[in-house]
């Protein structure tokens, strides 16, 4: 029995002395792991917030009809230029029956009323002919039947405004000729010959006639997310990206920030505006979609490293990159940083451009494929 354990036992330690033997030399032909390495450079580094939206003008101008109807004429179309006072179309009325039988009726009232005075300031003069009246009952007869018949003068005005919307005596001032309010482009006009509008009034906003609008000032609007609202204020540069003009940049301002945020697709979305500064050399469309990236800060020809690099103390949380002391070989060195791009960092202090830093992930071999 004793001879049998001290064989189990002699058995157990040759076979974990060749274990260990195994062991080691299997971890002596491994390759020794490599780290790359990687010099800083100087460049330029910009620290941007983007934002997603479009092109629109400063100022859109919409002009309505004051009197319903149906376009008669349109003399402009989107693209041309326009001064106040323009010509922009021409409306044809469709009266109303009951106005215009109110109307009509109002004309046969003002007619009795005129004649009943014209034969009471013809009566007076008769008798002011005879020295029976006064001339002051002659006088206040004949201003009764100037009234009148400035009352049936009027009645007739009225009639036609509601039957053509326009009278004698109102030249350019018409309903039926819409004309234009300001200077600047036509954006757009939504109506055709044919078209029935409706009037502008204190209940109805009414039929938008066309849009004019300066091109020349323009802004983008758009909207950043929450997480990037708090690092932004009005003031900022904005650079502007216009997808329908390659290779462009448009220098901007951000000029608003909206106080209040509201929900879209789950996030919380901020509204800004920033205003162009004037190209004369290229012509932007309103409403092409557009990037801004909001200039948050700006290093030039500063030291820089991959953020890739950078390792942070576990207790302190300071930064720190390994630096090459000899073939393989790495030393820690502190640094101070500065802004990031969120690719490059800057390098305020800790490490010069000679400086050899390892690419502190361990990088592995890719395997090769077998051939089949």
């Amino acid at each position: 029995m004793k001879k049998s354990v001290t064989i189990i036992i002699l058995f157990l330690i040759v076979v974990l002395f060749g274990g260990s033997l195994y062991y080691l030399y299997s971890k002596n032909n491994e390759d020794p792991v490599v780290y790359e390495i990687e010099k800083p450079t100087t460049r330029n580094i910009v620290k941007k917030a983007v934002a997603t939206g479009s092109i629109l003008p400063l100022e859109e101008v919409l002009i309505k009809p004051n009197i319903s109807g149906v376009i008669q004429e349109v003399y402009v179309e989107g693209g041309d230029y326009v001064k106040e006072g323009d010509l922009l179309a021409k409306i044809r009325v469709i009266p109303n029956l009951n106005s215009l039988n109110e109307a009509r009726n109002g004309i046969n009232t003002a007619k009795i009323t005129l004649d009943n005075e014209k034969r009471n300031y013809d009566r007076q003069q008769e008798l002011f002919g005879k020295s029976v009246i006064s001339r002051q009952d002659l006088e206040r007869a004949e201003v009764t039947y100037k009234q009148a018949l400035q009352g049936y003068n009027a009645a007739n005005q009225r009639y036609d405004i509601v039957k053509t919307g326009s009278t004698k005596g109102l030249g350019s001032s018409a309903n039926t000729l819409i004309r234009s309010t300001v200077a600047g482009m036509v954006l757009e006009v939504p109506v055709e010959k044919g078209n029935q509008v409706i009037e502008s009034n204190n209940f109805n906003e009414g039929t938008t006639i066309a849009a004019l609008a300066d091109v020349n000032k323009m802004i983008f609007e758009g909207k950043v997310d929450e997480s990037e609202v708090g690092k932004i204020k009005e003031g900022l540069p904005l650079e502007i990206t216009v997808g329908a003009i390659e290779n462009t940049t448009f220098d901007a301002v951000l000029d608003y920030i909206a106080p209040k945020g509201k929900l879209e697709n789950g996030a919380i979305q901020f509204e800004i505006k920033g205003t162009l500064k004037k190209q004369d050399s290229t012509f932007i469309r309103a409403g092409l979609s557009a990037n801004a990236s909001i200039i948050l800060g700006k290093a030039n020809d500063v030291l820089a490293i991959k953020e890739a690099l950078v390792q942070f103390d576990k207790e302190t949380k300071m930064p720190f990159v390994e630096v090459a002391s000899g073939p393989q070989q790495f030393e820690r060195k502190d640094i101070e940083i500065g802004i990031s791009d969120g690719l490059y960092l800057e390098i305020k202090s800790g490490i010069s451009e000679s400086d050899e830093i390892k690419v502190w992930n361990e990088i592995e071999e890719p395997e090769e494929e077998n051939d089949n």
